[in-house]
């Protein structure tokens, strides 16, 4: 009987299978890959809310487990996942600088704002007011990352490539039955297709529809990124990645003309050399009404688990919740309240 059985392979699946790896625990994953977040992710790492300037949900607690995990797994692949880039946030008043400057004196921000006002000096781009700087931030190659796992799992033999079926599993005192694999424990981190799954469909997770340009600017030259109505991601080559859009009615992963032109406009706003459009992906994030992530147990099958509800901070929340959920089930550890998936029982109670 494996320690695990896993439902699904985007970032949170890998993080908790790796948590599992480093602790000696055997399971098996199961994945398709109908679930397209992970994959057409921006995968920046950044501890501020930029709209706002304030520091978003436990970053610095996030930050301090995520940046080890991923370096080594960097170790263990010797494959490069984790880009320092540094990001500058576009100003678009002195009022903006004057806020900037304020929420720098904050004590949870103080960390990670600098202090100093970056003239902007490259004349692709359109920013009078300048730039403030984000401290500890990055980018991780979410697509490489997922590509070399999945790789590792499968020569392991512990991946199954196909949809699973929730119909089939066998929930026993002891574990759990899914065709021929026998676990003590599932744990489900399907993305937004939780959606589907019988066990936790009571959850509020919403889904937020994102959509990604990349694009190729020659004369742009420019290797931060930069935060203004949209994202600019140097990914080397000329290439930068553009983003993102966010939508909560359509659900699919096809890209629209619609977004491409929100973020053509929006970047057209400060960009000013040319470029070309050579890339345009959409996955849905799942996002939770709450704008917390949903970790823990079934309020009636104690052998089941969710792991999800990561929105658009994927990167930086996966190995904080993969080791709390570990701690919870394996060394009667808690998960952090804000997060913890009993926080909706009531309206598992009311379903």
């Amino acid at each position: 009987m494996l320690d695990y059985l896993i439902v699904g392979l985007g970032l949170a699946g890998t993080c908790f299978s790796e948590t599992l790896r480093k602790n000696s625990k055997s399971f098996k994953v199961i994945s398709d890959t109908s679930q397209q977040a992970s994959l057409v992710a921006g995968g920046l790492y950044n501890p501020v809310i930029l709209k706002r300037f304030t520091l978003a949900w436990k970053a610095d607690e996030q930050l301090d487990v995520a940046l080890p995990f991923y370096t080594e797994l960097e170790r263990q692949f010797n494959v490069k996942l984790d880009f320092k880039v540094r990001i500058l946030r576009r100003f678009a008043s002195i009022e903006e600088q004057n806020g900037w400057f304020e929420a720098a004196d904050k004590q949870g921000l103080r960390r990670f704002l600098s202090t100093k006002i970056h003239p902007n000096k490259n004349s692709s781009l359109d920013a009078p007011f300048g730039f403030g700087e984000v401290l500890e931030t990055g980018r991780i190659d979410t697509q490489r990352l997922l590509t070399v796992y999945r790789k590792l799992l499968l020569q392991e033999e512990k991946l199954v490539e196909e949809r699973f079926d929730h119909q089939t599993l066998k929930i026993n005192e002891d574990g759990v039955d899914y065709k021929a694999i026998k676990a003590k424990r599932v744990v489900f981190a399907e993305g937004f297709g939780l959606k589907h799954n019988p066990f936790f469909d009571y959850l509020p997770l919403n889904g937020t529809k994102g959509e990604l340009l990349t694009i190729k600017a020659p004369k742009l030259k420019e290797m931060s990124v930069i935060k203004s109505s949209v994202f600019i991601i140097p990914l080397g080559d000329d290439q930068y990645r553009i983003g993102a859009t966010h939508k909560w009615k359509d659900k699919t992963n096809k890209p629209t003309e619609e977004a491409k032109e929100e973020l053509l406009k929006k970047l057209r706003t400060f960009l000013k050399c040319d470029f070309e459009v050579i890339d345009h992906v959409a996955g849905v994030r799942p996002t939770v009404t709450d704008r917390r992530p949903l970790v823990g147990r079934h309020p009636e099958h104690k052998n089941l688990f969710v792991l999800n509800g990561f929105g658009s901070r994927g990167v930086l929340i996966a190995p904080y919740a993969s080791h709390q959920l570990y701690e919870a089930v394996e060394n009667n550890g808690t998960v952090h309240q804000e997060m913890n998936s009993n926080r909706f029982t009531s309206k598992y109670q009311e379903a």
